[in-house]
């Protein structure tokens, strides 16, 4: 019975994780697509403007 204890939880593990992977691409796509990807040009943009802004405003 040590063999079925000790492959347990990583077979337990692979289930879930094979579930999220499944929840992850079904939920790819859709109505939301459009508002998801536009969050993410807006995050891109910001950390865009961050980057080309001066170092020293001041001087």
């Amino acid at each position: 019975m040590d063999y079925v204890s000790a492959l347990l939880p990583p077979t337990v593990m692979a289930v879930f994780f094979i579930g999220l992977i499944r929840v992850i691409v079904k939920t790819q796509g859709g109505a939301n697509k459009a508002k998801e990807d536009a969050a993410v040009d807006a995050a891109l943009a910001r950390v865009e403007v961050t980057r080309q802004a001066p170092a020293n405003p001041e001087a």
